[in-house]
């Protein structure tokens, strides 16, 4: 299987492409975003040597669907999943700061809590709890939107003080952002699994606030297993998970954290195509559907074209 790095497509309309981690953002006359979900792969705000074939199309459809599924919550800025790699929306300005919620102590916040941190975005965490617990309640620990190096942690009062979201708007985002948590670990329930923590992006037109991107991913989520969890959590026993933490972990073991001067290690075939196995995993349990990879010789020719028809369209 190929997969998909890079694109530099120029469609009717095209103002501008901007190159993300793992997506590739074209502006269509000002007033359209087209979202291409390559099958490029990032871990500590490092984009990785190789893709991960099928990777692209099991985020873009599994946005697709829970963008769906949750528009009753907040207005979202999908108009039409083109093709089972690319999405296009309405252009919104976006909010500088990514709402990461948290309703277990897991990954980055297990890692500060192991360091002695006992306050997370100005949440307090309660001492004695073990990886991977549930916690008191629902927490939201939000990160800066970093254009190049790493996100950083954020207080609510920080991003209040500091300008960069309105206390109005922010209240909104507190808002959306436990709901849409909820409706995430409902749907997820649903199919035994377990939602630990997610972050979502919002942005504003008109004066009104949109959730963007992605939504309820293996890239923006941690699933773990249902089945099981009280009896691994007891003794000591690692979670089975479905998210790119694995990623993480298969890095840090190898010594990488994306730290300066580190270097990533070798992803050899039997690594990505293992890595690919877990999103397909992922796709079918979280929409209990089989994933069908769509492997023509010529993906990019197949995007042009799906996405063209669209906007033939709208003009």
């Amino acid at each position: 299987m190929k997969a998909i790095t890079n694109t530099d497509f120029h469609f009717p309309g095209q103002v501008s492409r901007y190159v993300g981690k793992v997506r590739d953002v074209y502006d269509i006359d000002g007033k359209y975003i087209l979202l291409v979900v390559t099958d490029r792969i990032s871990a500590f705000d490092v984009v990785l040597p190789k893709g991960i074939p099928c990777k692209g199309q099991v985020l873009n459809q599994i946005a697709s669907r829970f963008l769906d599924l949750t528009s009753d919550i907040v207005p979202n800025w999908k108009i039409a999943e083109v093709d089972p790699m690319a999405t296009i929306g309405v252009m919104c300005e976006p909010f500088k700061v990514e709402m990461v919620v948290r309703g277990y102590l897991a990954g980055h916040a297990w890692r500060e809590y192991c360091a002695g941190k006992r306050t997370l975005c100005g949440e307090p965490l309660p001492e004695g709890l073990k990886e991977n617990q549930k916690l008191p309640r629902p927490i939201i620990t939000p990160t800066t939107k970093a254009s190049e190096g790493h996100d950083e942690d954020i207080s609510r009062d920080e991003i209040i003080s500091s300008g960069l979201v309105p206390a109005e708007d922010y209240a909104l985002l507190e808002k959306y952002t436990l709901a849409l948590y909820q409706r995430g670990c409902e749907l997820a329930a649903k199919r035994g699994l377990i939602l630990m923590d997610t972050k979502y992006e919002f942005g504003k037109k008109d004066g009104k606030i949109y959730l963007m991107d992605e939504i309820h991913t293996p890239d923006s989520s941690r699933y773990i297993y249902a089945d099981g969890y009280e009896e691994r959590l007891a003794s000591g026993e690692r979670q089975k998970q479905l998210s790119k933490e694995f990623v993480r972990e298969w890095l840090m073991s190898e010594g990488f954290r994306g730290q300066a001067g580190q270097q990533v290690p070798p992803m050899t075939e039997e690594v990505v195509a293992g890595i690919t196995d877990r999103y397909v995993e992922l796709y079918e349990h979280i929409t209990g559907e089989a994933f069908v990879s769509h492997e023509e010789e010529d993906i990019p020719g197949r995007i042009e074209r799906n996405v063209n028809a669209f906007l033939a369209g709208k003009r």
